[in-house]
């Protein structure tokens, strides 16, 4: 499975391409506006410099929902670097926007994926990427990581092509039981997959081996 890193804050794209486990990057407006990142042309430089970080593709989120917009904008998001995914929520008007897309050899990400049945559209209609919220499913009392497993083997009954990027990852252990899911992706904060580093027995042997080596060593 691929780490992307849910962000638009530079430090932590940095962090984690030298940290060796970065594939590629999600980002969407919330994330923009909690790094600060207001204004059009603003924005526009910020996807650039992402792009420029990470060798891998790098989600950008169109704004409009009518399908002549997304389009529109689209259109103009990938023609900011050749690494540049554009994100498109799950809607009518979205799922022809991927069509389009997917014909004309735009990378998609469709996004605000909750169902089996979203899923299947999505990959019919050429999505590069599809974004099930595994956090969100399970806020509602649902199953978010049995839904990453049912679109994975419908993914896989069906032959479709279309990667199953796990999103809304609030834990160390949602990235694991994604993984077992059959997710191709898991996107989450920095944090998180730091907290793949942690274990009390690794902190305890380390400990150890150190006291002993300065006892051996005077």
């Amino acid at each position: 499975m691929r780490f992307f890193i849910d962000t638009a804050d530079l430090d932590q794209i940095k962090e984690a391409r030298d940290l060796g486990v970065l594939d590629g990057v999600t980002t969407n407006p919330s994330l923009m506006a909690k790094s600060g990142i207001t204004g059009a042309k603003n924005i526009e430089d910020h996807y650039k410099t992402i792009a420029s970080i990470v060798d891998g593709d790098v989600s950008a989120e169109v704004i409009a929902t009518d399908y002549e917009g997304i389009v529109r904008e689209g259109e103009y998001l990938a023609s900011l670097a050749p690494n540049i995914v554009v994100k498109v929520p799950m809607i009518k008007d979205g799922i022809k926007a991927i069509g389009y897309f997917s014909e004309n050899g735009i990378k998609t990400n469709c996004t605000l994926v909750f169902s089996a049945g979203q899923a299947i559209l999505a990959a019919k209609a050429g999505a590069t990427y599809i974004s099930p919220f595994v956090g969100r499913v399970d806020d509602i009392n649902w199953d978010g990581i049995a839904l990453i497993q049912e679109i994975a083997e419908l993914y896989a009954i069906q032959m479709y092509e279309t990667e199953i990027l796990a999103a809304s990852i609030r834990s160390s252990k949602h990235i694991i039981d994604a993984a077992k899911a059959g997710a191709d992706i898991a996107t989450c904060p920095l944090s998180t997959i730091n907290g793949l580093f942690k274990h009390p027995l690794t902190d305890i042997g380390l400990a150890q081996f150190l006291a002993d080596h300065k006892k051996s060593n005077g």
